[in-house]
C-alpha cells in the first residue's frame, strides 16, 4: 500500500505544478480530501 501512496503523492505534486492548481482543485480531481492532498505533498 505504501508504494501506491508514494505514486499518488508524486502524481498530485506534478498535477499541482503542471496546472498551477489549488489544493481544492487537486482534491476534486483526484477524489480525495483537501487534508489528504496537503499531507501527501508536505510529507
Amino acid at each position: 500500500m505504501k508504494e501506491y501512496i508514494e505514486e499518488r503523492a508524486v502524481a498530485i505534486a506534478n498535477y499541482i505544478i503542471d496546472h498551477n492548481a489549488t489544493v481544492r482543485q487537486t482534491a476534486k480531481t483526484f477524489g480525495v480530501s483537501k487534508s489528504t492532498v496537503h499531507i501527501e505533498v508536505t510529507n
